[in-house]
C-alpha cells in the first residue's frame, strides 16, 4: 500500500464543503468516488485534507493523502483522477510521500485569500465579495493589529469541543489589483470561520459601519458569540498549504 499526496483545486460554489456529509454533494465524497470507479473497490478509500472549507468556500491549493495499491504512475493516477471527477474540482498533482505523511496534522502553514470586488460585472459574484469604496489604508491598519500570536475566539464560530482558540498569524495584508481587493493571511491554524469574520469585521469599520475601537477590543478581549459581520463564503480561497 502506498501514501500519495494530492493537491487540488475546486469551485466550490455547488460543494457543501470539503467533509463528507449524508446525503450533501461535497469534495471529499468526490475524490473518494473517483477513486473508487478507477479500482473498482467495493470498500471506501479515505480521502484526508489538510483542512476543511466550507459551503461555497474555494480552493486552488488544497492538500490532501490517500493510501491505495495500483500499478498506476502517477501521472497516469492524475489523469485517471481527473477522468472521473466533476468539472468544477480538479487534481493538480499526485505524488507518492512516505507512509507516515499526514497531509493535516503536518501543515506548518496555511494561506487563504479573500477576494472584495469593487467593480459593475456579475462575472465574479461567485468568487468575491461584491463591496465598493474600500479604503486599503484603514483596512491594512486593522490587519497589521492580527499579525503574531492571538486568541480569536471574537472572530470565529463558537464551538464547545475547541479548547485552543489561539492562532498564530504570519502574514495579513490587504493589496488592490484593479477592481479587485485582495487580503492574504497565513496562519498556523484557523477557527471555524475566523478569515470570514475578520474580513466582515474589517470591511465593516472600513466603510464606517463598525467602531475600530471595538474591533480593537475584540481581539484583546476575546469573547464567545460576538454579533459581527461574517464575510459571505464565495470570496474565499484556500491558496495553499506549507509543509516543512
Amino acid at each position: 500500500m502506498t501514501r500519495y499526496k494530492i493537491t487540488v483545486q475546486f469551485d466550490g460554489s455547488a460543494f457543501y464543503g470539503w467533509q463528507l456529509q449524508q446525503s450533501d454533494r461535497t469534495v471529499q465524497f468526490s475524490l473518494e468516488k473517483a477513486l473508487i470507479k478507477i479500482t473498482g473497490s467495493e470498500h471506501r478509500i479515505p480521502v484526508h485534507g489538510a483542512g476543511r472549507t466550507d459551503r461555497g468556500v474555494h480552493a486552488i491549493g488544497q492538500v490532501a493523502h490517500f493510501d491505495l495499491d495500483t500499478q498506476l504512475t502517477e501521472k497516469k493516477l492524475c489523469d485517471a483522477l481527473n477522468g472521473n471527477l466533476p468539472p468544477d474540482c480538479q487534481v493538480l498533482a499526485v505524488e507518492k510521500t512516505t507512509s507516515d505523511f499526514e497531509a493535516r496534522f503536518q501543515a506548518v502553514k496555511r494561506w487563504y485569500r479573500y477576494q472584495c470586488y469593487s467593480g459593475d460585472s456579475i462575472l465574479y459574484r461567485n468568487q468575491a465579495w461584491m463591496v465598493k469604496d474600500l479604503d486599503i489604508d484603514k483596512l491594512n491598519g486593522m490587519a497589521r493589529l492580527i499579525l503574531g500570536e492571538h486568541d480569536f475566539l471574537s472572530y470565529s464560530k463558537y464551538r464547545k469541543n475547541i479548547n485552543n482558540t489561539k492562532s498564530m498569524i504570519y502574514h495579513s495584508q490587504w493589496k488592490a489589483d484593479g477592481e479587485m481587493v485582495n487580503f492574504l493571511i497565513a496562519g498556523n491554524r484557523f477557527l471555524h470561520h475566523m478569515v470570514r469574520y475578520l474580513v466582515g469585521t474589517m470591511v465593516e469599520t472600513a466603510v464606517g459601519y463598525f467602531e475600530f475601537d471595538n474591533f480593537v477590543h475584540l481581539l484583546q478581549n476575546p469573547r464567545k458569540n460576538v454579533n459581527i459581520h461574517r464575510a459571505p463564503a464565495c470570496g474565499l480561497i484556500l491558496n495553499r498549504i506549507d509543509y516543512e
